[in-house]
């Protein structure tokens, strides 16, 4: 597969010299460069790609900056119009979800000044969203990678489970364990909630604390090379009601059918219905979410599992499968793993234990 760089020229410039790609923000400049920091620009022209750093990043993108020719600049503004001078460009793509209006504006002045036409509406935004949602073999090997820390941090995190620990405590030691294991950072904010705190789907971590009897449900990611990894387990302390193990039993089901139903060519929202069928049957309104999200470059990415989202499967997407039920003021149950869309079906990328544990 071609790197980031060559396939959206190949989409958008396709040979001709007169048109470029203008990438302004920071997320989508790491995405194509694997270099990060917090300004820059990276233009893409039909024969060279050029990111634009000041003094503090220039050296450093020399060094490990990928897909590109690193230029320094003193005012950006300048440097940007002499290379797009140079290539004889006439046209520029910008992405514009991340641009502000007076932003918007700068280009548009300082460019067609230059008699250089910028093109301010969602071709580039489209364009980068359909190529990062199909995963090349490199991003699915990284997102493997952070994803092996977040198991390793479940299995670590087990014996810390006991009457009296608060829900932050917990966080801590996972996040702590995540770093110290090689992780950047953690993917988002870390998730712990104990007994009646589970009922709510992003609770925060607080001083609750864990009592014989409650679901802990904890959903944890890390943050490695610029990928993300997000992984729901719900455990329990000491031995579950019926009732408790119902409402667990059934959100297990909705989830397997999920990863043994999904393919390319379903419609995510059909792959919502399934989990969504499964757990309306005896809790209707308790799965109020989305059934999942793509995961990569950011935590939250394209396509979604949703009861709105027509996009149809593809080979290289990476989607979360996590079905929940969620009793308010009672407790509530997520189980989460990460589906790569296979030729014929998904693999896991996530191997922690499914079944109930009662510790």
């Amino acid at each position: 597969m071609k790197n980031p760089v060559e396939r959206i020229r190949d989409r958008l410039i396709a040979g001709d010299s007169q048109k470029a790609v203008l990438v302004f923000s920071e997320c989508n400049r790491r995405y194509f460069t694997e270099f990060p920091s917090d300004i820059g620009i990276l233009l893409i022209t039909a024969d060279e790609a050029y990111l634009l750093q000041d003094f503090r990043y220039e050296e450093a993108a020399g060094y490990s900056a990928k897909n590109c020719k690193v230029v320094g600049f003193k005012k950006i503004y300048e440097t940007l119009c002499e290379l797009l001078e140079k290539h004889g460009v006439k046209q520029v793509y910008l992405e514009i979800n991340k641009l502000s209006v007076s932003q918007a504006r700068k280009f548009e002045k300082e460019l067609g000044g230059k008699g250089i036409e910028v093109v301010l509406d969602e071709t580039l935004d489209n364009a980068i969203k359909d190529q990062r949602m199909i995963k090349s073999p490199e991003e699915v090997k990284k997102i493997e990678a952070s994803q092996a820390i977040t198991d390793a941090a479940f299995e670590h995190i087990l014996p810390f489970i006991k009457e009296g620990v608060t829900e932050r405590e917990l966080a801590l030691e996972i996040e702590f364990f995540m770093r110290k294991n090689g992780a950047d950072g953690v993917a988002f904010d870390l998730i712990v909630a104990a007994g009646k705190s589970g009922s709510q789907c992003h609770a925060v971590p607080s001083q609750n604390t864990v009592q014989k009897g409650d679901f802990i449900t904890m959903d944890t990611g890390a943050l490695l090379d610029g990928y993300h990894s997000d992984m729901t387990r719900t455990v329990a302390l000491g031995k579950v009601s019926d009732e408790q193990r119902k409402v667990y039993e059934t959100v297990l089901e909705a989830q397997m059918a999920v990863i043994n139903a999904v393919k390319p060519g379903m419609v995510c929202k059909d792959v919502d219905k399934i989990a969504r069928d499964i757990i309306e049957k005896d809790y209707p309104g308790a799965f109020g979410h989305g059934l999942g999200h793509g995961v990569g470059f950011e935590i939250h990415e394209w396509p979604a599992f949703s009861s709105k989202d027509e996009t149809v499967c593809q080979e290289g997407m990476v989607i979360t499968d996590e079905p929940g039920v969620y009793l308010p003021a009672q407790y509530g149950v997520r189980i989460e793993d990460m589906l790569l869309i296979t030729a014929d079906g998904c693999r896991s990328l996530t191997k922690s234990p499914k079944e109930l544990i009662e510790l």
